[in-house]
């Protein structure tokens, strides 16, 4: 994995035990593989109908910021039409949230395909090569855009103490339609508070609000 750490300063975690480490990331690994195997007809049937439907590649690679300021490529299923990241100028007056992060719940920039994948979190699944691969971990806050941690405060930053994750309090607690500052501060307790068993049954309750489909957009 290249790592290339971000010039900043990220506030101490708490501290827990040496095992618990350990065990989130065997955890990670057995688990994260075995989705990454049973979502795979899934991902693939995606694929497939990205490609047909845009006429070009179906996945693609972000640059997010990990644990530590560390940077790596987020593994994703392409939503957006080509050339999506230099229309983001133009369509910068539509943002929908607060804080230093960009949302549209309805992106004019979205494929034909891309609000479906993104209601259900469907392009979401390649996130678990990276949890396999330890970019990131199946329960952590949501990995930022590195344009995002750039305009971190110090209560925003500490989110990075922890591994980044596909799901979290935030993924839980309403997503998309929850403010910047309430979003921090999910992520913070879940700094505070995060165990082993408490990140399985994260799992557990994101699975009934993906379904619910809480604040995907």
């Amino acid at each position: 994995m290249n790592a290339v750490r971000v010039a900043l300063a990220v506030p101490a975690g708490r501290q827990v035990p040496s095992s618990w480490h350990a065990t989130k990331r065997a955890t990670d690994v057995v688990l994260g593989a075995l989705l990454l195997v049973v979502t795979a007809p899934i991902t693939i049937l995606a694929a497939l109908a990205i490609a047909c439907a845009t006429g070009g590649t179906p996945f693609f690679t972000q640059e997010r910021v990990g644990m530590h300021g560390r940077r790596f490529k987020m593994f994703k299923l392409r939503t957006m039409v080509a050339g999506a990241h230099d229309m983001r100028h133009s369509v910068m007056h539509l943002n929908e949230v607060d804080g230093p992060v960009f949302k549209i719940r309805n992106d004019p920039r979205l494929h034909p395909l891309g609000r479906f994948l993104r209601a259900t979190s469907i392009d979401e699944l390649p996130n678990l090569i990276n949890v396999v691969r330890g970019d990131m971990a199946l329960v952590g806050p949501r990995p930022a855009l590195p344009s995002e941690v750039e305009h971190y405060d110090s209560v925003a930053r500490r989110r990075l103490s922890v591994p980044q994750g596909v799901t979290c309090l935030w993924q839980i607690n309403g997503r998309s339609d929850v403010s910047f500052e309430h979003w921090m501060e999910l992520d913070n307790r879940y700094v505070d508070q995060w165990t082993p068993l408490g990140d399985l049954l994260i799992v557990a309750k994101t699975i009934p609000a993906v379904l619910r489909r809480d604040g995907a957009h």
